[in-house]
Formats: structure tokens, sequence, C-alpha cells
């Protein structure tokens, strides 16, 4: 039929791909055959159902337990499979096998997403995108789980859970609500910057292949000399940055609301294979600890004539998943998966996440979550002191002790990958962080980043929202982006007033 895509042709294709292979018999859970599939046991035509209908059991009790909770943030997503080669030497800064040398390849699965949205909703929102890697290396699986935007709305990780249920439903009416995200924005002016950019041309990507991704958080990089450098990474779209206007991404909501995974899927399909090019940007330890600001700051960048961009390879996606909710439903992301060479950092919100995901992972997914064949780290031999619980089905531990130390061959420390060695200082105490500097990288992305086009559509789509929200909520937001630059909050006071005036 004319005017079909390969995502929607998948049906078809898969029937054609079968058309010289015998239909297969259908089977319960425990592989027996079925002999009739269409009609329950019963005690004459009309009924009762006897219990001892296997096969409706079997099939009613997986159904009942075939959901799982959906992920609390990142809901929505689209995911594909490919590799990361190499093609600069970083051996200087990073020891991690998966830089080895120029030229070597390792499998990865990304999973893209919107945020705030329940897994039914729209991809075309204005929203951030998740943009999370895994790289399955030798030394152990690697995930670099950030997002489309290099900074974020807070800096301190005891903010996140509130700072979530403003994207979320209230709780009462069960419905976005205008006032609670005006509220908690207004009152948190380090939400400046990634506001800014949500409401820029950038908060509504044509898709996912068109986006950058970026790991948002510093990290340390350490190499095989123990010396360690501070690191951010950064995936720049090969394919280039395109958006949706306004207009159009409201009529995708309506019209196609998975544009962005069909887009993606039909890219792959047809061997148009998406790609990134992996950069980092370093800051050595001297140069962080006199900085003009603090580094590990999530709602700041580095600049980068200060600390340029460096390649170091390209990660290609070529493959679809072959069952979404296996593959993709079912892939656990954290940035606590990580391999010798690439650390943590004092990020207080990194910090926080280290905990936050993998603890998400066995509530939704149950406590053995990377034995699942999408979470495993299948090129590395997993063995540990972890035992039991749901859905243990590894053998790799048998006869090995559950306890350490232990005098019985059970796997030992290995101290090629101990942690790198570092300084601590200052007093315990809940620091206040709000007064940081919260405007001047707001400025710059206003006069220096914005052309007039581009400052013209943000302001109209920040006052577009915020209309919504009480006047007092609008007062405050005004006065935040007036702190930015004067322009910023005059233009967004005038377009605010325009529609004060269109309702009198």
């Amino acid at each position: 039929m004319a005017g079909r895509d390969t995502a929607t042709n998948q049906m078809k294709d898969f029937l054609e791909s079968k058309k010289n292979e015998a239909v297969p018999s259908a089977t319960t859970s425990a592989g027996a055959p079925i002999g009739f599939k269409t009609a329950s046991l019963t005690a004459g035509p009309r009924g009762p159902i006897l219990l001892q209908d296997h096969v409706l059991i079997d099939e009613t009790a997986h159904f009942d337990r075939e959901r799982i909770p959906e992920r609390v943030v990142h809901a929505k997503g689209a995911g594909a499979f490919g590799h990361f080669e190499v093609t600069h030497d970083i051996s200087k800064y990073s020891k991690a096998a998966v830089f080895g040398e120029i030229g070597k390849k390792t499998p990865i699965a990304i999973r893209f997403s919107t945020v705030g949205g329940e897994s039914g909703s729209a991809d075309t929102v204005r929203d951030p995108r998740g943009f999370a890697v895994k790289f399955y290396t030798e030394e152990g699986n690697w995930d670099l789980v950030g997002n489309n935007t290099p900074i974020f709305f807070i800096r301190d990780p005891i903010l996140f859970p509130s700072f979530i249920h403003t994207q979320k439903r209230n709780p009462a009416t069960h419905l976005k609500d205008p006032d609670m995200f005006w509220d908690f924005i207004s009152l948190r002016p380090e939400t400046t910057h990634q506001v800014s950019f949500l409401f820029s041309d950038r908060g509504l990507p044509n898709g996912y292949r068109f986006m950058n991704g970026y790991g948002s958080h510093t990290f340390k990089l350490v190499n095989a000399q123990g010396e360690a450098v501070y690191c951010k990474f950064h995936l720049k779209s090969d394919q280039g940055i395109r958006n949706l206007d306004t207009k159009t991404a409201h009529e995708l909501s309506a019209d196609d609301p998975d544009y962005s995974i069909r887009d993606l899927y039909n890219a792959v399909a047809k061997g148009d294979s998406p790609s990134w090019s992996l950069k980092i940007q370093v800051m050595t330890f001297e140069e962080a600890e006199k900085f003009r600001f603090n580094p590990f700051d999530l709602t700041k960048v580095w600049s980068q004539k200060e600390f340029p961009l460096i390649p170091v390879g390209r990660l290609v996606l070529d493959r679809n998943p072959k069952d979404y909710f296996a593959e993709v439903e079912q892939v656990a992301f954290s940035p606590a998966h990580l391999v010798p060479g690439i650390e943590p950092s004092p990020d207080k919100m990194l910090q926080g996440r280290l905990f936050s995901y993998t603890d998400t992972h066995r509530h939704r997914l149950g406590t053995n979550y990377l034995h699942l064949p999408v979470n495993c780290p299948y090129r590395s031999r997993t063995l540990n002191y972890q035992r039991d619980g749901p859905m243990t089905f590894k053998t790799d531990y048998a006869g090995y002790p559950n306890y350490f130390p232990n005098s019985f061959a059970g796997p030992a420390n290995a101290p090629a990958a101990l942690d790198s060695t570092f300084q601590v200082s200052g007093d315990v105490a809940r620091y206040n962080t709000a007064d940081d500097d919260n405007f001047t990288q707001v400025t710059t992305f206003w006069q220096d980043v914005l052309s007039e086009e581009e400052r013209q559509r943000l302001v109209a789509n920040i006052a577009g929202h915020l209309k919504n929200a009480q006047p007092f909520l609008q007062d405050r937001a005004v006065k935040n982006f007036a702190q930015v630059h004067s322009e910023y909050g005059r233009r967004l006071r005038e377009a605010l007033d325009k529609y004060v005036s269109a309702n009198l």
C-alpha cells in the first residue's frame, strides 16, 4: 500500500520473511503445545469455565503482570543499538579499555526519551530529552546517562523530587499545573539557564536524530599512571541540529504523537544509520581549584574557548530493537555504572544520581535487573557476592562462597581497579547554593548565542506558558529574567501584558 513507511509495514515485512517456513505451534509459557487457542475449557458450550484450564490461567496470569511500573521520569522513549568506534587517542587522560586504541569498536545501546510526560504522552512536547548510552565494554558496562542539554534546572539533588513533582501532575486535580511549575522555577533562580534553553528553539528537537547529547555532569578521568583530570562528555549529532517550530510540534502531537520513535525506527531500518561524535572537555585539578565558579555546578557550562572540545570517537546506531519491551522498556541506565578510568567528581547532582538510578531499577525491574540480556555486562565475567532474589537464574556462581573474605577461591580484590585517591576538606553542613551566580551564563546565552529572531521566539514561548500562572508568579519570574538582561525582562513583561489586554 502506498504511503506506508517501514515501521507501519513491520507486520507485513515479518510475514514476508517467514513465507517459506511452516507456521509454528502455539505453546504455553512452559513450552507445551496448545491444541485449540481460541476457546476456554468449559463444562458444556455455555460454561462454566473449569479451574483446570491451565492454558487460560497461564495466559491470564501473565497478562495481569505484563506491565511494569513506568519510569518516574523519562517514561516514554525510543531505543536502538550499534557501536562506538575510537577515532582519537585519549589514553593520556583515561585508562578505560573502551578508549583502548584507535579503531576499537564497542557495542552500545542508546535510549532517547522525553522527561516529564507519561508513557502515552506525545513525543513533540516542549521538554528536555533524555540521551542515555550503554557501552558494553570488556571491563563491565559503562552508562553515560545525560540529556540533550549541557545543563540542568537545579544544582542540589535534595531539590530533585520537588522539581519533578512540579513537572508532573497536581495531586488534587491530576492536571499539569502552571502555578506549580512557575512557583518553583521563580523561587529557584538557578533554573533560569535551563528554562531559557527549554523555551528556546532547542526545546523542540525534530526527533532524536537531530539533537546533541551531553553527559552534563563533571566526571573524572584517570590514566594508567593514576593521574586524574575532570571531564565533560559531549555527543555532537553528525546529522546536524534541527528543531520544530511550535505550530508543527502541536500538529504532530495530535496527528503523530509517536513521531520521534517512528523517525528513529525508520531511519535505522532503511540503513540511514544516525551517528554522533563523542568529544570531551578537560579541566585539571589545579584549574578547578582556582576556577571563578564551581566547576561541578550542573546549572553552568564550561566555556569551549577556555576548554576546547577534544575528539574521541563516533557512535553509530544500525539495529532496531527486536522487541521493544525487552530491549527498550527494560533497558536500565545508571551513572553509577562506571568502569576503571572513569570516576565520579564532587558534582552534587551526580552524587545523588549514583544512588537513585540503581535504586529505581531495583524497584521497577527487580533486584536482578542486571541479569536481563539488555542490561547484562555480557562482555565481562560477572562474579560477586550478591545472591538470590526474584528471577535469579544465573549459575555462574555455582560452588563459590557467598561471603567475603573467604578461604575458598572466591573472587578477590582487583588492585588495578582501585579508585583514584583524592582529598576533601571543609566543614560538614547544609550549604545554601540558592544565591550562587545564577544569571551570568544566561546573559551570555541571551546576548551572544541567540539571534534576534531566536530571542523573539524565546520570549513568545515563555509568555505563552507563563500567562497561565497567577500574576504574582508572573511578576516574580519576570524579575528573574530581567536580572539576566533588562531587555529580556522588558520584552517578557510586554508580551504578558498583551495577553492581559486581549482578555479584558
